[in-house]
């Protein structure tokens, strides 16, 4: 499993301009899963980077963690609200991990808490899905070019420029 670590490291460049466009909009991604019948849905979700783990965790039971029960399969892309993209934008995609582990649960969950003041402590997760980073990409804006870094474990980013 790629940890959020290993990405960053491998991935330096989109690694910052997901963390930077992650935290301007206060956590808010768009999430892309698939639909049963294989359409896709996307939906918008707070992910968490938590102990070397981009988590996608929400409320048990909503369409695109039953999405990701039946097929792991995702990509995340950082909410855009400028058309220019003047900030950067990055996807990351991949599949999801279970991990069941409930004192990482736990210490999730006071984490959550001192950091939002919404209670999750003591809770059953049930489902703790942790992302298997399997690619990524970042659109960035560089003297006038448009720059696309795309990134994959075990390979150098890339970059290739639009004029």
């Amino acid at each position: 499993m790629t940890t959020w670590r290993e990405f960053t490291e491998g991935a330096p460049r989109i690694g910052a301009t997901f963390t930077r466009r992650h935290a301007a909009t206060g956590n808010l991604c768009m999430l892309a899963t698939l639909r049963s019948d294989g359409s896709p849905r996307i939906s918008p979700m707070e992910p968490r980077i938590f102990e070397d783990h981009l988590l996608l965790v929400g409320m048990p039971g909503t369409t695109k963690f039953r999405d990701l029960d039946r097929d792991p399969r995702f990509s995340l892309h950082t909410a855009t609200v400028d058309p220019y993209v003047g900030d950067g934008d990055a996807k990351i995609w991949g599949v999801v991990v279970d991990i069941q582990d409930r004192e990482l649960h736990q210490r999730f969950a006071t984490a959550l808490y001192e950091e939002t003041g919404m209670d999750l402590r003591g809770r059953d997760f049930g489902r703790f899905y942790a992302a298997d980073v399997a690619g990524a990409s970042a659109v960035e804006l560089n003297d006038g070019h448009l720059d696309i870094v795309i990134w994959k474990p075990g390979q150098a980013e890339r970059v290739v420029r639009k004029h």
